[in-house]
């Protein structure tokens, strides 16, 4: 079950406690879910008790209670905790792990992506010639227009010909000049060196993973490959799922969804991308989805040593449906690195 269905869930319940007259408020048009924050519990958790506690004129843990009697009618959850001033936390079956692991190996790297072409709004996005605003600004426009935006970008300067031929980054304009529905300027703290000697992918990670306040670390340590990097940690994780896939077909098994019990970390952080691109659309912030692949990476790697069977051990349903929960993660590692503008081997 995918934060966008979690929400629609919990909506639900608010929806049948107005219609019962146990509540006396207007239904919002969408409900909160991220997962649990400290003192939580479960798989995710909703803020929607304390967002219509006052309309209700009722205490928050008042109106959690109501709704957490009509959530745990749902067969979706196997337990809903109340918790703190009336967050409720939800902890979901396990098929409704599978069903999240069924949608992005369904919808692929466009996991998270408006589901239809252009639904959103037109952005006019401009930035200085510099050579980290202009690769925060494809990547800015790469993720917009995952949303569905449209997105004309206006440079003020004249770009470097190398931050497009070496980094991808493309901010020439093309087309009509659009009436915009919305205009930012991107205008982060600039590169205190030349990235360029760092190549793509590297340079890219060390401009895009800061936030726009901090001094990018150039060089850094972008190029070492050990787990004290973390392009290489997403990366490596990638590439382990992809070989992981390539042995199992070679032991004669493939990938099924199915239920995986000690994948609850990894289930929370999937589940969880469309509203991470959803916010860095909306903040124009690409290192919000780069600390996302991270937790991603590391989320999966404990899974991934248990995807293959042992010795004389047969392939079962268990490995499986732990070789598509690696797949699954692959292929949001790999959307996005994507939107980010870096390449996500198969080999490393």
């Amino acid at each position: 079950m995918t934060p966008v269905e979690l929400s629609r869930t919990v909506l639900y319940a608010v929806r049948r406690a107005v219609d019962e007259g146990e509540l006396s408020v207007t239904v919002p048009e969408r409900a909160v879910v991220t997962p649990p924050g400290p003192g939580g519990c479960g798989d995710y958790a909703t803020n929607i008790a304390l967002q219509l506690a006052r309309a209700a004129g009722r205490p928050p843990r008042d109106v959690a209670e109501i709704l957490r009697a009509r959530l745990l009618d749902e067969r979706r959850f196997t337990d809903v905790v109340v918790t703190g001033p009336g967050f409720l936390n939800l902890s979901l079956q396990s098929a409704a792990s599978a069903g999240l692991v069924e949608e992005i190996l369904r919808r692929g790297r466009r996991y998270g992506h408006a589901a239809t072409g252009f639904s959103g709004t037109a952005v006019r996005l401009r930035c200085p010639a510099e050579v980290r605003a202009v690769v925060v600004a494809d990547a800015v426009t790469r993720v917009l227009r995952s949303q569905g935006d449209f997105v004309r970008v206006e440079c003020d300067g004249r770009p470097d010909p190398e931050w497009e031929s070496v980094l991808g980054a493309d901010v020439t304009t093309r087309g009509p000049r659009l009436i915009a529905d919305r205009s930012l300027t991107v205008r982060p703290v600039p590169a205190p060196a030349d990235p360029l000697p760092l190549g793509r992918d590297a340079a890219r990670w060390a401009l895009l993973h800061p936030a726009a306040h901090d001094r990018p670390r150039i060089p850094g340590d972008h190029l070492v490959q050990r787990e004290t990097n973390p392009l290489f940690r997403v990366r490596y994780a990638h590439a382990r799922t992809r070989a992981l896939l390539r042995n199992a077909a070679d032991l004669g098994f493939h990938p099924e969804p199915g239920p995986v019990s000690e994948a609850e970390a990894l289930t929370a952080v999937l589940g969880d991308h469309p509203r991470v691109l959803a916010a860095t659309a909306a903040q124009h912030a690409p290192d919000r989805l780069a600390r996302h692949l991270i937790a991603v990476a590391d989320a999966a790697m404990p899974l991934l040593s248990a995807v293959l069977p042992l010795g004389e051990e047969k392939p079962s349903a268990a490995h499986r449906a732990r070789l598509a929960f690696a797949e699954a993660a692959g292929t949001v590692l790999a959307g996005g690195l994507s939107l980010l503008g870096i390449d996500a081997p198969d080999h490393l």
